[in-house]
Protein backbone atom coordinates (compact mmCIF):
# COMPACT_ATOMS: atom_id res chain seq x y z
CA UNK A 1 0.00 0.00 0.00
CA UNK A 2 2.70 2.74 0.97
CA UNK A 3 4.47 1.37 -2.23
CA UNK A 4 1.31 2.09 -3.82
CA UNK A 5 0.83 5.94 -2.80
CA UNK A 6 4.50 6.71 -3.23
CA UNK A 7 4.01 5.88 -7.13
CA UNK A 8 0.62 7.50 -7.36
CA UNK A 9 2.45 11.07 -5.79
CA UNK A 10 5.52 10.35 -8.31
CA UNK A 11 3.23 10.10 -10.91
CA UNK A 12 1.14 13.40 -9.65
CA UNK A 13 4.19 15.32 -9.31
CA UNK A 14 5.38 14.35 -13.31
CA UNK A 15 2.10 15.15 -14.41
CA UNK A 16 1.83 18.84 -12.80
CA UNK A 17 5.56 19.15 -14.03
CA UNK A 18 4.48 18.11 -17.30
CA UNK A 19 1.94 20.63 -17.81
CA UNK A 20 4.10 23.39 -16.63
CA UNK A 21 6.46 23.17 -18.64
CA UNK A 22 4.18 22.94 -22.03
CA UNK A 23 2.73 26.67 -20.45
CA UNK A 24 4.69 29.05 -22.78
CA UNK A 25 7.17 31.99 -20.57
CA UNK A 26 5.92 34.68 -19.12
CA UNK A 27 4.88 37.53 -21.76
CA UNK A 28 5.35 40.80 -21.68
CA UNK A 29 2.75 42.43 -23.49
CA UNK A 30 -1.40 41.88 -23.18
CA UNK A 31 -1.81 40.59 -26.09
CA UNK A 32 0.35 37.79 -26.86
CA UNK A 33 -0.16 36.20 -30.29
CA UNK A 34 1.42 33.01 -31.20
CA UNK A 35 -0.20 32.10 -34.38
CA UNK A 36 -0.06 35.67 -36.05
CA UNK A 37 -3.69 35.63 -36.86
CA UNK A 38 -4.17 39.92 -35.89
CA UNK A 39 -2.58 41.76 -37.65
CA UNK A 40 0.66 44.12 -36.73
CA UNK A 41 -1.69 47.08 -36.67
CA UNK A 42 -4.72 44.76 -35.08
CA UNK A 43 -2.26 43.68 -32.17
CA UNK A 44 -1.09 47.41 -31.52
CA UNK A 45 -4.02 48.77 -31.16
CA UNK A 46 -5.70 46.00 -28.55
CA UNK A 47 -2.48 46.17 -26.69
CA UNK A 48 -2.73 49.85 -26.58
CA UNK A 49 -6.00 49.78 -25.66
CA UNK A 50 -5.50 47.23 -22.90
CA UNK A 51 -2.32 49.43 -21.14
CA UNK A 52 -4.71 52.57 -21.18
CA UNK A 53 -6.79 50.15 -18.99
CA UNK A 54 -4.55 48.84 -16.74
CA UNK A 55 -2.65 52.62 -16.24
CA UNK A 56 -6.41 53.92 -15.20
CA UNK A 57 -7.89 51.30 -13.31
CA UNK A 58 -5.00 48.94 -12.33
CA UNK A 59 -6.74 45.73 -13.52
CA UNK A 60 -4.86 43.88 -16.19
CA UNK A 61 -6.44 42.32 -19.41
CA UNK A 62 -4.40 39.74 -21.02
CA UNK A 63 -5.31 38.08 -24.61
CA UNK A 64 -3.11 35.33 -25.61
CA UNK A 65 -3.82 33.32 -28.67
CA UNK A 66 -2.49 30.21 -29.41
CA UNK A 67 -2.17 27.12 -31.62
CA UNK A 68 -3.96 25.01 -29.64
CA UNK A 69 -3.86 23.49 -26.03
CA UNK A 70 -4.00 19.86 -26.56
CA UNK A 71 -6.02 17.45 -24.55
CA UNK A 72 -6.16 19.76 -21.46
CA UNK A 73 -9.43 21.78 -20.82
CA UNK A 74 -9.24 25.07 -21.93
CA UNK A 75 -10.71 26.39 -19.15
CA UNK A 76 -8.24 24.57 -16.81
CA UNK A 77 -5.13 25.76 -19.20
CA UNK A 78 -6.16 29.39 -19.36
CA UNK A 79 -6.67 29.61 -15.24
CA UNK A 80 -2.80 28.18 -15.00
CA UNK A 81 -1.46 30.18 -17.46
CA UNK A 82 -3.16 33.01 -15.46
CA UNK A 83 -1.64 31.85 -12.36
CA UNK A 84 1.41 30.77 -13.54
CA UNK A 85 2.16 34.64 -15.16
CA UNK A 86 0.73 36.41 -12.41
CA UNK A 87 -1.92 37.77 -14.56
CA UNK A 88 -2.94 41.42 -12.29
CA UNK A 89 -1.66 43.04 -9.01
CA UNK A 90 -0.91 40.36 -6.50
CA UNK A 91 -2.66 42.14 -3.72
CA UNK A 92 -5.97 42.27 -5.54
CA UNK A 93 -6.22 39.58 -7.62
CA UNK A 94 -7.71 41.88 -10.32
CA UNK A 95 -6.42 40.03 -13.84
CA UNK A 96 -8.49 38.80 -16.99
CA UNK A 97 -7.17 36.41 -19.19
CA UNK A 98 -9.03 35.86 -22.72
CA UNK A 99 -7.36 32.27 -24.05
CA UNK A 100 -8.31 31.71 -28.02
CA UNK A 101 -6.55 28.48 -29.31
CA UNK A 102 -7.41 29.23 -32.93
CA UNK A 103 -7.18 25.10 -33.83
CA UNK A 104 -8.92 23.75 -31.33
CA UNK A 105 -11.83 26.49 -32.13
CA UNK A 106 -12.14 27.46 -28.34
CA UNK A 107 -12.18 30.49 -26.38
CA UNK A 108 -12.12 30.65 -22.55
CA UNK A 109 -12.57 34.23 -20.08
CA UNK A 110 -11.29 33.05 -16.82
CA UNK A 111 -11.05 35.54 -14.03
CA UNK A 112 -8.66 36.40 -11.02
CA UNK A 113 -10.35 36.42 -7.08
CA UNK A 114 -10.72 39.83 -6.89
CA UNK A 115 -13.11 40.14 -9.90
CA UNK A 116 -15.07 37.04 -9.35
CA UNK A 117 -18.08 39.17 -8.11
CA UNK A 118 -18.66 42.06 -11.16
CA UNK A 119 -17.46 39.76 -13.59
CA UNK A 120 -19.34 35.92 -12.72
CA UNK A 121 -19.76 33.19 -14.97
CA UNK A 122 -23.21 34.21 -16.34
CA UNK A 123 -21.26 37.55 -17.76
CA UNK A 124 -18.41 35.98 -19.36
CA UNK A 125 -20.36 33.19 -20.59
CA UNK A 126 -22.72 36.17 -22.49
CA UNK A 127 -19.65 37.70 -23.86
CA UNK A 128 -18.20 35.29 -25.47
CA UNK A 129 -21.39 33.79 -27.04
CA UNK A 130 -22.30 37.47 -27.93
CA UNK A 131 -19.64 39.47 -28.09
CA UNK A 132 -16.64 36.83 -29.66
CA UNK A 133 -18.66 33.64 -31.16
CA UNK A 134 -20.58 35.55 -33.90
CA UNK A 135 -17.34 37.43 -35.41
CA UNK A 136 -15.19 34.40 -34.88
CA UNK A 137 -17.02 32.30 -36.66
CA UNK A 138 -16.69 35.25 -39.40
CA UNK A 139 -13.54 34.88 -38.88
CA UNK A 140 -13.38 38.54 -37.59
CA UNK A 141 -11.07 37.61 -34.10
CA UNK A 142 -9.94 40.98 -33.91
CA UNK A 143 -13.17 42.57 -33.52
CA UNK A 144 -14.37 39.78 -31.51
CA UNK A 145 -11.72 40.62 -29.34
CA UNK A 146 -11.87 44.09 -29.22
CA UNK A 147 -15.58 43.82 -28.54
CA UNK A 148 -15.28 41.22 -26.06
CA UNK A 149 -12.72 43.20 -24.13
CA UNK A 150 -14.51 46.41 -24.71
CA UNK A 151 -17.37 44.73 -22.46
CA UNK A 152 -14.87 42.94 -19.83
CA UNK A 153 -14.25 46.63 -19.28
CA UNK A 154 -17.42 48.08 -18.78
CA UNK A 155 -18.13 45.47 -16.09
CA UNK A 156 -14.73 45.42 -13.69
CA UNK A 157 -14.85 49.46 -14.56
CA UNK A 158 -14.49 51.36 -11.34
CA UNK A 159 -14.28 48.19 -9.16
CA UNK A 160 -10.35 48.81 -8.71
CA UNK A 161 -8.12 52.02 -9.32
CA UNK A 162 -4.81 52.94 -9.65
CA UNK A 163 -2.97 55.31 -6.82
CA UNK A 164 -3.60 58.87 -7.76
CA UNK A 165 -0.58 60.78 -8.74
CA UNK A 166 0.08 64.19 -6.89
CA UNK A 167 -1.25 67.07 -8.43
CA UNK A 168 0.40 70.67 -8.68
CA UNK A 169 -2.14 72.61 -6.94
CA UNK A 170 0.40 74.13 -4.79
CA UNK A 171 0.23 77.38 -6.76
CA UNK A 172 -2.90 78.27 -5.50
CA UNK A 173 -2.16 77.64 -1.58
CA UNK A 174 0.66 80.32 -2.47
CA UNK A 175 -1.81 82.58 -3.63
CA UNK A 176 -4.28 82.52 -1.05
CA UNK A 177 -1.74 82.40 1.93
CA UNK A 178 0.09 85.76 0.16
CA UNK A 179 -3.59 87.41 0.39
CA UNK A 180 -4.16 86.23 3.95
CA UNK A 181 -0.69 87.30 4.91
CA UNK A 182 -0.90 91.04 3.55
CA UNK A 183 -4.55 91.37 4.90
CA UNK A 184 -2.81 90.76 8.20
CA UNK A 185 -0.14 93.00 7.92
CA UNK A 186 -2.71 95.99 6.45
CA UNK A 187 -4.54 95.28 9.88
CA UNK A 188 -1.14 95.24 12.22
CA UNK A 189 -0.22 98.73 10.47
CA UNK A 190 -3.61 100.50 11.28
CA UNK A 191 -3.28 99.27 14.83
CA UNK A 192 -0.14 100.80 15.03
CA UNK A 193 -0.52 104.21 13.67
CA UNK A 194 -4.21 104.50 15.06
CA UNK A 195 -2.82 103.82 18.44
CA UNK A 196 0.25 106.14 18.32
CA UNK A 197 -1.11 109.02 16.43
CA UNK A 198 -0.24 108.33 12.81
CA UNK A 199 3.41 108.19 13.45
CA UNK A 200 3.99 104.85 12.71
CA UNK A 201 8.06 105.07 14.33
CA UNK A 202 8.91 102.83 11.80
CA UNK A 203 12.27 104.63 11.67
CA UNK A 204 14.01 105.58 15.33
CA UNK A 205 15.39 108.52 16.35
CA UNK A 206 19.02 107.50 15.26
CA UNK A 207 17.89 106.36 11.65
CA UNK A 208 17.08 102.52 12.23
CA UNK A 209 14.20 99.90 12.04
CA UNK A 210 12.34 98.98 14.73
CA UNK A 211 13.36 95.19 15.55
CA UNK A 212 9.32 94.90 15.08
CA UNK A 213 9.61 96.02 11.37
CA UNK A 214 12.81 93.82 11.02
CA UNK A 215 11.19 90.72 11.82
CA UNK A 216 8.19 91.56 9.80
CA UNK A 217 10.10 92.58 7.04
CA UNK A 218 12.23 89.11 6.71
CA UNK A 219 9.10 87.24 7.59
CA UNK A 220 7.63 88.51 4.64
CA UNK A 221 10.63 88.06 2.50
CA UNK A 222 11.46 84.80 3.45
CA UNK A 223 7.73 83.39 2.74
CA UNK A 224 8.26 85.18 -0.69
CA UNK A 225 11.19 83.28 -1.74
CA UNK A 226 10.71 79.64 -0.49
CA UNK A 227 9.48 79.76 2.91
CA UNK A 228 5.61 78.63 1.41
CA UNK A 229 7.34 75.94 -0.65
CA UNK A 230 9.06 77.42 -3.25
CA UNK A 231 8.83 79.29 -6.59
CA UNK A 232 11.27 78.01 -7.88
CA UNK A 233 12.35 74.80 -5.96
CA UNK A 234 9.78 72.27 -6.33
CA UNK A 235 7.59 73.38 -9.06
CA UNK A 236 10.01 73.45 -11.74
CA UNK A 237 11.30 70.99 -13.98
CA UNK A 238 9.13 67.10 -13.73
CA UNK A 239 6.75 67.74 -11.16
CA UNK A 240 4.57 70.05 -13.21
CA UNK A 241 4.90 67.75 -16.56
CA UNK A 242 5.00 64.57 -14.81
CA UNK A 243 8.32 63.77 -15.60
CA UNK A 244 8.02 60.66 -14.51
CA UNK A 245 5.35 59.56 -16.58
CA UNK A 246 6.18 59.41 -20.14
CA UNK A 247 2.95 57.22 -21.52
CA UNK A 248 5.28 54.13 -22.08
CA UNK A 249 3.98 50.84 -22.79
CA UNK A 250 3.26 47.50 -20.46
CA UNK A 251 5.04 47.58 -17.42
CA UNK A 252 4.72 43.76 -16.71
CA UNK A 253 2.72 41.42 -14.84
CA UNK A 254 1.28 42.31 -11.01
CA UNK A 255 1.44 39.21 -9.89
CA UNK A 256 -2.50 37.92 -9.09
CA UNK A 257 -3.45 34.61 -8.53
CA UNK A 258 -6.93 32.46 -10.14
CA UNK A 259 -9.31 30.56 -8.62
CA UNK A 260 -11.37 29.27 -11.80
CA UNK A 261 -13.93 31.34 -12.23
CA UNK A 262 -15.13 32.07 -15.95
CA UNK A 263 -16.45 29.96 -18.57
CA UNK A 264 -15.49 28.62 -21.85
CA UNK A 265 -17.10 28.23 -25.81
CA UNK A 266 -16.81 27.19 -29.17
CA UNK A 267 -17.57 28.68 -32.45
Amino acid sequence: MFKKLILFFCLTLCTLFTFAQQLPEKSNTLVTDYTNTLSDAEQQQLEHKLVAFDDSTSTQIAVVILKSVGDYDINDYAQRLGRAWGIGQKSKNNGVIVLVAIGDRKVAIQTGYGVEAVLPDITTHEIIQNDIRPNFKAGNYYAGLDAGTTDIMKYVKGEYKSPKKAQPDQGKNIGGSAAILIVIVVVILIIIFRNRGGGGHIIDSRGGASPFWWFLGGALLGRGSGGWGGFSGGNDGGSWGGGGDSGGGFGGFGGGDFGGGGSSGSW
